[in-house]
């Protein structure tokens, strides 16, 4: 059923290549396992009802499946499978467990006749898990947290392997789930734990390597070692792997592995520090990482990534949280990057995003495209590039990436919030409101470890309101506005949420203050954003058109 729904979502696609837009075709499949009652020509059921709630969840050209058959494909089929977690839905008197099918992976039969699989066929597929933090220190886990992200970055550029993404395994992270469960969830046949404790100059890493389906064990290693040999010890565990699992290493993947990314542990260990604290994607956050990342430079002026993470964060920082931060700046530094090293699609991202606001946008697509082609996995291109679709009113498109994003960072709790816009945009109100709740409860999840953030509480007051929960919209919002009054993020979102809850004078007076501090991508996004459909017609908004000439 699995590999029909996948011949035939691939089929659609064929169909509609070259066909307008307007007459493009695109189903929506659900799957699920579990006992029907046939009568007749007639079938009906629990499990027939389940699979036509899945199909209403599933985005269109989209395949939604059950937690059974999640578990029942595993990786027989190389496909990919995004946790939507689980959902409420009609008529099932218990929560759903949802999973979204990325079939691009799978072979179609041409292909399986002919040999001709473009993506990996036989490769072994490998999640390398959070390693624990054993240091004194509970302030030391980004250390061993920056330890798994370059290991799967190191694995990343072996040909011959399949490595989820940072973000993917880190959502597995403090779970209480046993490997063989873990390897199922995820669809892979290997995983790679461990462990790092810092104490001083010096270093203990263990690592193991666990076959998901027996739980058995292929290889384990410890490595006692001074903080200066650090980069080495990465190399010679992803060696380990790459040998255990017989696999070939060509010449260039094994240059890539042995480039430490400075000689500086000092600048590794600030570098480290700031990718933490990006991950968190609240204001003083960035602040925070853009500093760690200058720090790196000060102690290592040839650390590619550092300038690139400098690049991703004044991006953000100018287009999310109104900063005066100038293109040319933003440009300069991923100049920077690039020409130390010119294969880091992070940098194009940024580059993207920068070209973006320049109005240079012919260029801005080209270096979102680049960073796609470098890592279809980079989580950065692909929200920005959604972003970038939205500005241009390219709202299938815009979905399309959203999607992805959420995907590869599950964490993300502003992508589902973005495609409650695109869904409205497009007319698709049940996929609206469907995210809706998703973005509700990746909020809700968001405040229990950061209620500092008062980004994502406004986000989620805008949810609400869209929702229709009117009292639980303005505590949300007056939360974030005690936190954070002064902040022009904050103040459009607010004046998003008054939209959306009728009060539109209110909503107008915030957006008369606002529109003249953004620059033009987020002008372009005022133009394309549905939650502000509901004052369109006021006699006000004339004036609103006028401050976004």
């Amino acid at each position: 059923a699995a590999r029909c729904a996948v011949e035939i979502q691939r089929g659609m696609v064929e169909r509609n290549a070259g066909i307008p837009e307007g007459r493009h075709f695109k189903f929506r499949m659900g799957i699920n396992l579990g006992d029907l009652i046939v009568d007749g020509d007639d079938f009906y059921g629990d499990g027939v009802n389940m699979a036509v709630r899945l199909q209403g969840l599933a985005v269109p050209g989209g395949i939604a499946c059950s937690e059974a058959v999640r578990h029942e494909v595993g990786n027989k089929l190389d496909l990919d499978f995004a946790d939507q977690g689980a959902r409420t839905v009609k008529n099932m008197s218990h929560p759903v467990h949802v999973y979204f099918a990325n079939w691009g992976n799978v072979a179609s039969r041409n292909e399986m006749r002919t040999g001709e699989i473009g993506t990996r066929p036989d490769k072994p597929s490998v999640a390398v898990l959070p390693f624990a933090n054993m240091s004194n220190d509970p302030d030391q886990e980004f250390f061993s947290d920056g330890i798994t992200e370059d290991i799967i970055t190191d694995l990343s550029n072996v040909s011959g392997l399949f490595v989820l993404s940072r973000n993917t395994v880190f959502a597995c992270k403090r779970r209480a789930l046993n490997l063989e469960h873990i390897a199922s969830e995820l669809g892979v046949a290997y995983v790679v734990e461990g462990s790092v404790r810092k104490a001083g100059n010096r270093v203990r890493i263990n690592a193991e390597l666990t076959e998901g389906a027996s739980d058995g064990h292929v290889w384990a290693a410890r490595y006692d070692r001074d903080l200066t040999d650090i980069f080495a010890v990465q190399d010679e565990i992803a060696k380990a792997i790459v040998e255990q699992l017989k696999v070939k290493l060509l010449p260039e993947e094994k240059k890539a592995i042995e480039q430490a990314p400075t000689e500086n542990v000092e600048a590794y260990t600030h570098y480290l520090r700031g990718r933490e604290y990006y991950h968190i994607a609240s204001k003083a956050n960035h602040l925070m990482a853009r500093q760690s990342f200058a720090r790196a430079i000060e102690l290592d002026p040839s650390y590619a990534r550092a300038y690139a993470g400098i690049a991703v964060c004044n991006t953000r920082l100018r287009s999310q949280f109104g900063f005066d931060i100038q293109v040319e700046d933003i440009l300069a530094t991923t100049a920077k990057a690039l020409a130390i090293d010119p294969n880091l699609p992070e940098a194009y991202a940024a580059m993207g995003h920068a070209l973006s606001g320049a109005g240079r946008r012919a260029e801005a697509v080209a270096a979102f495209e680049r960073a796609l082609a470098m890592d279809p996995n980079c989580h950065e291109a692909n929200r920005y590039y959604a972003e970038f679709c939205v500005t241009r009113g390219q709202f299938e498109m815009a979905a399309t990436y959203f999607l992805r994003a959420m995907e590869i960072k599950p964490t993300d709790y502003g992508a589902p919030v973005m495609l409650v816009n695109v869904f409205r945009s497009l007319g698709q109100n049940d996929q609206a409101e469907n995210y809706a709740r998703i973005a509700i409860e990746k909020a809700e999840e968001e405040l229990r470890l950061h209620p500092e953030n008062a980004n994502v509480g406004c986000l989620g007051a805008i949810m609400l309101a869209f929702l229709g929960e009117h009292d639980r919209a303005l505590a949300w919002l007056e939360r974030s506005l005690a936190t954070e009054s002064g902040d022009i993020n904050i103040q459009y979102n607010a004046a998003c949420t008054y939209a959306l809850l009728g009060e539109s004078d209110r909503s107008i007076d915030l957006l008369e203050a606002w529109l003249p501090q953004v620059g033009t991508e987020m002008k372009l996004w005022f133009k394309n954003d549905s939650d502000l459909e509901p004052i369109r017609g006021h006699p006000r908004y004339p004036r609103l058109t006028e401050l976004t000439e």
